[in-house]
């Protein structure tokens, strides 16, 4: 095969806006200028990496800001389940889990409680 018919590799833009999966719209407006402002190529001279990635950033933000792409994004994709921490796991889908467990769980689980313990303060 030449190639020409692979996908390219899924990006998970919650991680290069550096929020969290559940984000706000703010919180994700808000990573996003702190970022663009720190990778511009303006103040990076000529460095290719600095120009890419800007551009990823922006078409993270594209996609994260407005809710219909956002909607598609988090229920499409291909998720490399291996490539999360437990911990990024579980925030990653908490949805899909809870949908799976039952909505409306008033009790932490014992993952919750653990989850916590290993939290700094």
């Amino acid at each position: 095969m030449d190639g020409a018919n692979e996908k390219p590799p899924h990006k998970d833009y919650y991680k290069v806006l550096e929020v969290d999966y559940d984000a706000s719209d703010d919180t994700i407006k808000l990573s996003y200028r702190r970022l663009a402002l720190k990778w511009h190529p303006d103040k990076h001279k000529g460095d290719n990496d600095v120009t890419s990635k800007f551009q990823e950033i922006n078409e993270a933000y594209t996609v994260l800001s407005d809710p219909a792409k956002r909607l598609e994004y988090d229920l499409s994709g291909c998720y490399e389940l291996n490539q999360y921490t437990l911990r990024e796991y579980l925030a990653r889908f908490k949805g899909m889990i809870l949908t799976c467990n039952g909505l409306g769980i008033d009790h932490p689980s014992k993952w919750a409680r653990h989850l916590r313990e290993l939290e700094p303060h």
